[in-house]
């Protein structure tokens, strides 16, 4: 399986509802770098996995849709505990999306993987990964 990954950062605010989240149930920011790794078993007729600025560009685009925002305001993510595991999901279902609207070029259409890492510290991180 081949492999290439990119990589861009995210801030966020947001609150969490649960006794389990502590004082993290008040509003606090997030900083994450955000790490996008897509697998595919064989290169494309270039012998890329995917062309790696495209990729780069769709990262940035996925996360311009959440950076600098409180997401507790965000409709999309009304009622939502926005973990860190969660945000992974929805940025690999964001792109996932774009590889089949062919915004990574066509051939990212043989991506047969993606997982996204979003890191909190250099010591915590969570990932999802999906088949694309």
């Amino acid at each position: 399986m081949f492999s290439i990954t990119v990589r861009d950062h995210m801030m966020i605010a947001h609150s969490f509802r649960g006794q389990v989240f502590g004082p993290a149930q008040r509003l606090h920011g997030a900083t994450f770098v955000v790490d996008a790794m897509f697998r595919r078993p064989e290169l494309d007729d270039d012998n890329i996995v995917v062309d790696i600025g495209l990729a780069t560009s769709e990262l940035g685009a996925v996360l311009s849709d959440l950076n600098y925002r409180n997401l507790d305001e965000e409709q999309q993510f009304d009622q939502v505990n926005t973990s860190t595991e969660y945000l992974a999901k929805v940025i690999a279902d964001r792109l996932t999306d774009r590889i089949h609207q062919g915004a990574l070029g066509e051939g990212a259409r043989g991506i047969s993987e993606l997982s996204v890492t979003l890191h909190e510290s250099h010591i915590a991180w969570a990932s999802y990964e999906r088949p694309v």
